[in-house]
């Protein structure tokens, strides 16, 4: 028997963030996949405009208790940005709410789908981004939630009807580690978040936890990145990069690629998009 086309009819999610890059790209997947959602911001963004066209109430803009919905088994999701004595986590708490981070939403959304999850240092979202952007250039109508605009399809976020899920794996808190992947880009490691992280020993060990999970891994061509896999991998690396008047070429496995992109960093994430 097939899964629902809307598992989560008769849930209700209230975003606190909501206009926020990823916060926006995650209540637009919960209406897809058929909850009632609300939410609230410090301010309106462009993010807004695909949750409006998707038929999305209006967000409240500022933050009080009463934008929490008054009646019934609401979820509050919140970011780590959201903190604790926010008045709508407050009320939340008051009235005995499921408070759910949204590391914790997203973990629920790509156990739903077949999940590639891009982790790294730095390029996760354009990377993220390309590689939704071939997948719809393909047909396959991939689900992505990014923290950036797919130019191709001038959002950030969508939930289509194809097998595929794109997403960025943060690992600022570790929440890259509660995420279902069956497909884990890695582009770099760099110490950062250092409350998170005492070195670049554990940062590491995070990292190889996070490609030790799925069945298939693309990384860097690097030795230490390499080294952090232990099963099948997919080492990427683009050959004769060449600036251009429109932006940038490589090679990629005998076939030549073209980017938008102006400059040497964006032939990186390139290279482990297409591969």
């Amino acid at each position: 028997m097939s899964a629902p086309a809307r598992p989560w009819s008769g849930r209700r999610l209230h975003f606190v963030g909501i206009a926020g890059a990823g916060m926006s790209g995650y209540a637009l997947a919960a209406h897809a996949l058929g909850a009632e959602v609300s939410g609230s911001d410090r301010a309106p963004s462009p993010y807004l405009e695909p949750l409006g066209r998707a038929g999305i109430a209006a967000p409240a803009i500022g933050h009080d208790a009463g934008n929490l919905p008054a009646q019934g088994a609401v979820e509050l999701v919140y970011s780590t940005a959201v903190p604790p004595e926010n008045p709508e986590r407050r009320a939340a708490r008051e009235r005995g709410l499921r408070e759910l981070p949204r590391a914790e939403l997203l973990a629920e959304l790509t156990a739903l789908r077949p999940t590639i999850a891009v982790a790294g240092a730095h390029g996760k979202t354009t990377t993220a981004a390309m590689i939704a952007h071939v997948l719809l250039g393909l047909g396959l109508d991939p689900a992505f939630l990014i923290g950036g605009i797919v130019r191709s399809a001038r959002a950030n976020a969508a939930w289509g009807a194809g097998g595929w899920l794109v997403v960025e794996a943060d690992e600022s808190d570790r929440s890259m580690l509660s995420l279902d992947v069956d497909i884990a880009v890695l582009t770099n490691v760099e110490l950062d978040h250092h409350v998170t992280y005492r070195s670049l020993g554990e940062l590491r060990e995070a990292y190889r936890q996070f490609l030790s999970g799925p069945a298939q891994a693309v990384v860097w061509d690097r030795p230490e990145l390499l080294e952090l896999r232990s099963g099948p991998v997919v080492a990427f690396e683009p050959q004769q990069v060449a600036l251009t008047a429109g932006g940038s070429r490589f090679d990629w496995r005998g076939h030549q690629v073209r980017l938008g992109s102006p400059d040497r960093a964006g032939r990186h994430p390139g290279g482990g998009a297409d591969a």
